[in-house]
């Protein structure tokens, strides 16, 4: 490799060599699992039971999807947990940003106190039967909300919030607004939120994530399949699938059953990781700054 008219080292050639193989190496181990179960869930059911998959799909299928699908209520959990991952994002990137704004203004009376409160619960909480006791005598059980007021705001992406305010909203950029008559919140609106691209697009991620994967919550509070979560439904079709090919006394009909268990495995995987994959790309570029959080100051 050439730098203008300076060449490489031998040394810096094989730094380059070593590093570009170590990253192949790790790419690899790191995109193998993937190709191989999209590749399953499109192959035959007898070729993914008798692990005639390693690559490209054997004896390409759609079985996999249609018996994910057959079940209405695998469409209903789909636009519900859509409805829990866009309401449930929306409340969390509200408070936390409402959170995360005042803790970053250093004209904040009592700022220090009110952060060890927040950071306190990060690593002590009621624990799991006092806040199911908590969500009862709200009167959440079996509803949405159970879903989304108990994880509001993660104290951590609060966190990483206020220090994206602190290291990029100048203290010189509010005293100038105030000069100009704004008050905070107008400042927070059309001041600091339009600065802030990245980090809401980080946490919104963070928190989108969260709620489409839920499935504890809606184990533990949910008993009406209306307000199932797919995470939850894709379960019971997956445990129906296996207890069936269990059940099953012909052993060419529990072969059968079996391979469409281990067949669903994998077109379940797909059908629930599928939707994040393709929003990713959206807010792939805010993501990298994200991350770069108080990496460089200056």
């Amino acid at each position: 490799m050439e730098r203008g008219n300076i060449k490489d080292s031998a040394g810096d050639r094989l730094f380059n060599a070593i590093n570009y193989t170590f990253m192949l190496v790790i790419l690899i181990i790191v995109l193998y699992p993937v190709v191989f179960v999209v590749s399953s869930s499109f192959s035959a059911k007898e070729a993914v039971s008798a692990g005639q998959v390693l690559l490209l799909p054997v004896g390409f299928s759609l079985e996999g999807y249609q018996a994910v699908f057959r079940d209405p209520a695998v469409l209903r959990s789909i636009a519900v947990s859509v409805g829990y991952t866009a309401a449930g994002t929306l409340i969390n990137v509200v408070l936390t940003i409402m959170a995360a704004y005042p803790l970053s203004r250093r004209d904040l009376w009592g700022r220090g106190l009110i952060m060890g409160l927040f950071a306190f619960t990060m690593f002590f909480s009621g624990g799991l039967i006092p806040t199911y006791l908590l969500v009862k005598n709200l009167n959440l059980l079996d509803t949405p909300w159970a879903l989304l007021l108990p994880t509001a705001v993660s104290i951590w992406n609060m966190v990483i919030t206020r220090t994206y305010f602190n290291a990029t909203i100048p203290d010189e950029l509010l005293e100038a607004a105030q000069i100009d008559g704004c008050n905070d919140l107008t400042f927070l609106w059309k001041v600091v939120l339009p600065l802030s691209g990245p980090i809401v697009a980080v946490i919104a991620l963070y928190y989108g994530v969260e709620h489409w994967n839920q499935y504890f919550n809606a184990l533990m509070y949910l008993k009406n399949p209306k307000w199932y979560p797919l995470q939850l439904v894709l379960r019971e079709v997956l445990i129906r699938s296996q207890v069936n090919s269990d059940m099953i006394g012909d052993s060419k009909q529990m072969a059968e059953l079996a391979g469409l268990s281990d067949l669903l495995k994998y077109s379940l995987i797909v059908v629930a990781t599928a939707p994040l994959m393709l929003v990713y790309p959206f807010v792939q570029r805010y993501f990298v700054k994200g991350v770069m959080i108080g990496a460089l100051k200056g």
